[in-house]
């Protein structure tokens, strides 16, 4: 049976794929998640995730070598999160990846962590300001999608 074609949602590119695979898998372990938030000028996080006991933890999705070599703004992340991570498909060269992150595989459909990212926890007044962005990026979201005459 084919799918209706009002249910089905545009195709996903591979980091698009990685990001909603990661991000089921930590709603699975009780983080709510974000795409595409920007904590700072500059800096543009693939997966922003917000846990139970309010840790903050950002998932750079790669696809491939050269979106990872390309990356050149991924230790500014550091900065804005308790936990980092690499999020990659199950063919990508873990290798060139630094061990001293946190390491995902994903598909679209799910997860599995491999390495889990060391914490460095955030200071009290900087938690704050990334978890106010987390939740007008969030409410923005939601907002745009239930009035699209709105932008997020």
């Amino acid at each position: 049976m084919q799918p209706a074609t009002h249910l089905s949602s545009p195709a996903l590119t591979p980091g698009q794929q990685i990001a909603r695979g990661v991000c089921r898998h930590l709603r699975d372990l009780g983080f709510a998640c974000v795409e595409e938030l920007v904590p700072a000028g500059g800096l543009r996080v693939d997966v922003m995730a917000l846990g139970p006991k309010g840790e903050i933890w950002i998932v750079e999705c790669k696809s491939c070598r050269a979106d990872y070599a390309a990356d050149r703004k991924w230790q500014g992340y550091l900065g804005w999160c308790d936990r980092f991570f690499w999020a990659v498909g199950q063919d990508f060269p873990v290798d060139l990846l630094p061990v001293e992150t946190g390491l995902i595989v994903a598909d679209a459909y799910g997860a599995e962590i491999l390495r889990e990212a060391p914490e460095t926890r955030l200071a009290g007044a900087r938690r704050k300001v990334v978890t106010q962005k987390f939740a007008r990026h969030a409410a923005l979201r939601l907002q745009a999608l239930k009035d699209p005459a709105l932008s997020p």
